[in-house]
């Protein structure tokens, strides 16, 4: 069962695209090798902690939770033998705004201005109480140019969006391969996809499998229980709801404009197979 369309769903999917470039475009990950990281995950995983500082796996790990921890130890604290924290941030807002020059379509320059306003104006009403990457990514100094401004508002906002999906998925009481585990179960993306990105062995499937199946919310062929499904959707939910404050400041009427606004972009992005659809983040075409 598909989650309900609320506004705080429909906002982010219609800018989670133009946030998504930073992982999907070539631009950042040829800016990240050219100050000497190695690998996309590497850069994947310091571009997006940068703001937070010089974390150890640990650290990022609580942060970053759905991935396997193996994935993250092999990229942090290396990354910053390479490059500081200030350089890789520096290097990842010049390079998404490259990649977004290129690559989004041909808009009004009112229309950029009304929606980057928009979005700022949303950032305004996110709080950051337990919210560790959006609180960090919204001390980021506001860039000087309004594509750049359009990246780092949309990313505060989907930060925001996650780290209260984290939230949730915690008091749900599963942990990051858990809920990666009952996605999958819902039909919407695919084992391979979602192990492959993340990073998880086949041993650390099953043994999350066989403790989902123990708690009765997986049956014996990974299927989401009516148990299962309720879970689901309580942490869909509740997802939705941490991500209301924003939504309560622009109000619903600003809200359907930033989407009428925003999702032309994202369409384009997606249409055009800079950002793909299926995607790892869950993501869709909106």
């Amino acid at each position: 069962m598909e989650p309900s369309p609320t506004l705080a769903r429909r906002l982010w999917e219609a800018i989670e695209p133009i946030h998504a470039v930073a992982y999907f475009a070539p631009e950042p990950a040829e800016a990240s090798r050219a100050i000497g990281l190695v690998g996309f995950w590497m850069g994947y995983f310091a571009g997006r902690i940068a703001p937070v500082g010089p974390l150890r796996a640990p650290a990022a790990n609580a942060l970053c939770f759905a991935f396997a921890p193996a994935r993250v130890a092999r990229a942090l604290p290396d990354a910053w033998a390479y490059a500081t924290p200030e350089k890789v941030l520096d290097v990842r807002l010049s390079a998404v705004r490259a990649a977004l020059e290129r690559s989004l379509p041909p808009t009004g320059r009112a229309d950029l201005e009304r929606l980057v306003a928009l979005l700022e104006r949303a950032v305004e009403g996110c709080g950051y109480e337990g919210r560790t990457l959006a609180a960090a990514w919204s001390a980021v100094p506001r860039p000087g140019d309004l594509v750049g401004r359009l990246w780092l508002a949309a990313t505060v906002l989907r930060e925001h969006r996650g780290d209260g999906h984290v939230i949730a998925v915690a008091h749900a009481g599963l942990t990051g391969l858990e809920a990666t585990l009952t996605h999958v179960a819902t039909g919407r993306l695919s084992r391979e996809l979602l192990q492959t990105s993340r990073g998880w062995s086949d041993t650390e499937w099953e043994q999350a499998r066989r403790r989902l199946t123990g708690r009765g919310l997986l049956d014996r062929d990974s299927r989401l229980t009516r148990g299962g499904g309720t879970l689901r959707r309580e942490i869909e939910h509740a997802t939705d709801r941490l991500a209301g404050d924003p939504v309560t400041l622009l109000g619903t009427t600003g809200v359907e404009e930033a989407i009428r606004l925003a999702a032309p972009l994202s369409r384009h992005l997606v249409d055009t197979g800079v950002v793909p659809v299926p995607n790892p983040i869950g993501a869709p075409r909106p």
